[in-house]
């Protein structure tokens, strides 16, 4: 049952209607889940004994970072389902994650510097972990680049797949740097919910926001999937019908 719900899905009109119907059910925990996040992380949870303030910014870092890390692990996967059975779908959705991917590697880059001019007292410093979420980013960037290189979507598809999985090899070293290497990156945080290394009245709020923080990435994934499903099916009958219905 399982398999021929993942056939049925992969039609580009099915997945298009089922798209509709799924961005509600990601939108709105997103948007329920990260003002309790915020107000919980910001407003609740207690200053850190040493950083006081300053490492609220982890509610927005912490998330953001895994994020990176898991949409192009994502990005990889489907992008090599796409690329071994020639599924539209998949490749579509490959396509479309590699910019909010890249947005949140971004992020991660840019909250970590902020947090790390107070702590460190420099905004930047080659350190294993930083470097490596470094390398993510040119890999997004790369991914995208070759992705648009090519004017048929089948050949962009195939080079910007075997792309992001040889890319893959760098996700682990991402996660095992602060272990790996002597660096000033403190360990992380969410390895071992058993035994975390934070207050659990800062570890329940920094839960909820990368929960958030997965749903913003169905919405934006599922938002611009199905635009990019029209343009590749515009000459299909179903999205003719579509269009004719909507301009009726």
């Amino acid at each position: 049952m399982m398999w021929k719900w993942i056939q049925r899905l992969a039609s580009p009109k099915v997945f298009y209607e089922t798209s509709n119907k799924l961005i509600p059910w990601f939108l709105w925990p997103f948007i329920g889940l990260v003002l309790l996040g915020l107000y919980w992380g910001l407003v609740v949870a207690p200053a850190d004994y040493q950083q006081g303030e300053s490492f609220r910014i982890m509610y927005i870092h912490v998330p953001s970072a895994w994020l990176s890390m898991l949409v192009y692990l994502i990005m990889a996967i489907v992008g090599g389902i796409g690329l071994i059975w020639q599924i539209k779908v998949a490749q579509v959705v490959a396509k479309v994650s590699a910019p909010i991917g890249a947005s949140f590697t971004l992020i991660a880059l840019a909250t970590g510097a902020i947090w790390g001019k107070p702590m460190w007292g420099t905004w930047w410093v080659w350190d294993a972990r930083l470097t490596s979420e470094l390398i993510l980013l040119f890999l997004y960037l790369a991914y995208i680049s070759l992705n648009n290189a090519f004017d048929n979507p089948k050949t962009a598809a195939k080079a910007s797949s075997i792309l992001a999985i040889v890319g893959l090899v760098n996700l682990p070293i991402i996660h095992y740097s602060v272990k790996w290497w002597n660096t000033l990156h403190q360990g992380a945080i969410l390895e071992d919910i058993s035994n975390p290394s934070v207050h659990p009245d800062m570890l329940w709020p920094l839960l909820v926001m990368v929960i958030a923080f997965q749903f913003l990435y169905g919405v934006l994934m599922l938002l611009n999937a199905k635009d990019e499903v029209l343009v590749r099916e515009q000459n299909s009958r179903w999205v003719r019908d579509l269009v004719t219905g909507e301009q009726a």
